[in-house]
């Protein structure tokens, strides 16, 4: 599938059949998520894949709107040194990896961490060493449903040189 057509046909999907998600798949996915744009090259990420179904659990159960990360075959969580612009990078960090799972046939879901009031009890659960920022959450498999959810249309949302 080409970028565009990844882009573009991304959707947030909260259910997976319970077919695995390869090693070599995860690797190639955070492989795209570490070549995001970051100020400077900071490149303040870590990325932690959980596929043990235990884990996984706990992390459901810990967030307020995670409760599909349970169900998931892998959740993979990112992390940022904390730094003047470790969300921008984060963020950026994420999109990759959700529009890369996308064009592997793969969906996922962005569960929030930054300034949610579990960030530590999951940075703690993982291990992680205090100065890594949970920024977020994503939930990755096949997908069971597709959401088709309405897009505000381009001559909605561009203006051209001014409002």
């Amino acid at each position: 599938m080409d970028a565009l057509e990844a882009l573009r046909t991304r959707r947030s999907v909260r259910s997976y059949v319970e077919t695995p998600v390869s090693r070599e798949d995860v690797e190639t996915i955070v492989d795209c998520a570490r070549l995001a744009a970051t100020a400077m090259n900071v490149q303040p990420w870590e990325f932690v894949a959980v596929t043990d179904p235990a884990m996984r659990k706990r992390i459901a159960d810990t967030t307020d709107h995670g409760r599909h990360i349970a169900q998931a075959p892998v959740c993979l969580c990112v992390f940022c040194k904390e730094g003047k612009y470790y969300l921008e990078d984060g963020c950026a960090a994420t999109q990759n990896l959700l529009v890369a799972a996308r064009a592997l046939g793969l969906a996922g879901c962005w569960v929030a961490g930054d300034k949610k009031p579990y960030c530590e009890t999951i940075r703690d659960m993982l291990g992680m060493p205090p100065d890594q920022k949970l920024i977020s959450l994503v939930s990755i498999g096949y997908p069971e449903a597709v959401p088709e959810p309405a897009k505000r249309p381009i001559d909605e949302v561009l203006h051209w040189e001014n409002w």
